[in-house]
């Protein structure tokens, strides 16, 4: 039987205590607002941002996700001086392999990445070498981005999350939203936290919930295309000459490898694999990415795989792999900011910003968020959404 309900009053909820979640809240603050974050787990950055493979990059095809990123970049260099916290960042950067079939696209997307100020190298194979070696057979050429390269999730949340609360944004761990309601100008909240049912009220309620924003949504009856998929990253052990590889991508087979101090992290995304919660490592996909990852990174047959460092997680991921940003177009006082597809901690920096200005200002007007609100998808000449995945 639950115990009496408690309310609390609030300018804002914001469900979602991962990267882009706090990342709002330390926006919204910003402006005067007074904030309550309310995430299911026990600590903040535990779901898709804690399990995630930390990459932050330029290199997309899409002129609005370039600019996110490149924004991100930005402010997690100079995180420290603002937050008291390294973000992490570190520019071992991103290298492309493309054949030959995928160089129209890749080299249309690198006139993009330019033209929004981006530096990207465009290279030949022999060039590419000097990054990382891999067997050229089938590589047309390859893109390298040198302020590409990973940050430290847990470091970014936290301190996002400690500079709101400075300011009075109050962080509620262990609440699991239950139901949503809008009556009056307000929304009310109700979660369950350690037994007790707890009402939240403010006229604004931010959706920054990762792989569970589908769920979050529908406990207020609303429509959210977002849903979990699985993904799963493989851990080597100690190589006998670590190296900083940057998060390198065999475009034709979607493998992908980095280096991570003494070790290589490497991956590659099951296309077959069905959205839902499905937990744990598929082993047997082990096996399916080392027969990509073999032949265009030969010398990885001497590296040990290390099965207790491997992990997996949510990509939050929606029909065309781009973020969901904006307020419901059928509840008035909800913003989603979710479905990130993988991208989450490379955007959340300028999102949050966004997301502030949606808030407060009525509209994001730093950037034009049209491309990612809810209404694209109801256009039917839109166009298939982003095309560099990974």
């Amino acid at each position: 039987m639950l115990a009496s309900r408690m309310t609390h009053v609030s300018d804002a909820v914001i469900i979602g205590a991962g990267i882009v979640g706090a990342a709002i809240a330390y926006r919204l603050t910003e402006r005067g607002l007074h904030v309550r974050i309310l995430d299911a787990a026990d600590a903040p950055a535990t779901g898709s941002t804690g399990r995630s493979a930390a990459g932050v990059r330029v290199q997309f095809a899409s002129d609005l996700n370039v600019r996110l990123s490149l924004a991100g970049i930005e402010e997690y260099r100079t995180f420290e001086a603002v937050h008291g916290l390294p973000s992490g960042y570190r520019p071992q950067g991103y290298l492309f392999l493309v054949p030959e079939a995928a160089w129209p696209a890749h080299a249309r997307a690198v006139e993009v990445q330019r033209a929004a100020g981006a530096p990207v190298e465009v290279l030949t194979p022999d060039a590419a070498q000097a990054h990382t070696p891999f067997d050229p057979a089938g590589v047309h050429a390859a893109t390298y981005g040198p302020i590409d390269g990973v940050v430290d999730p847990h470091q970014v949340t936290t301190g996002y999350l400690r500079t709101a609360r400075r300011v009075g944004a109050t962080l509620h761990l262990r609440t699991r939203v239950e139901r949503a309601r809008h009556a009056a100008g307000t929304w009310r909240v109700e979660a369950v936290s350690e037994g007790r049912t707890e009402t939240f009220e403010a006229p604004l309620v931010v959706n920054a919930a990762g792989a569970w924003a589908g769920r979050v949504a529908a406990t207020a009856g609303l429509p959210l295309a977002v849903e979990p998929v699985r993904r799963m990253i493989f851990a080597t052990g100690p190589v006998a000459a670590p190296h900083p590889y940057p998060l390198t991508v065999d475009v034709a087979s979607g493998t992908y490898l980095r280096g991570e101090g003494e070790r290589l992290l490497f991956g590659r995304s099951d296309p077959d694999q069905a959205p839902g919660f499905v937990e744990g490592i598929d082993w047997a996909w082990l096996d399916a990415t080392l027969a990509t990852a073999l032949p265009r990174f030969p010398w990885m047959e001497a590296v040990g795989l290390d099965r207790g460092a491997s992990w997996w997680g949510y990509y939050e991921v929606t029909p065309d792999h781009d973020a969901i940003l904006g307020r419901h177009p059928d509840a008035e006082g909800w913003i989603d900011a979710a479905g990130f597809s993988g991208h989450g901690v490379q955007h959340a920096a300028m999102v949050g910003r966004l997301i502030a200005e949606e808030a407060v200002d009525g509209a994001a007007h730093t950037l034009d968020l049209a491309p990612l609100r809810h209404a694209r998808f109801a256009d039917p000449g839109r166009d298939g959404g982003e095309t560099h995945i990974v």
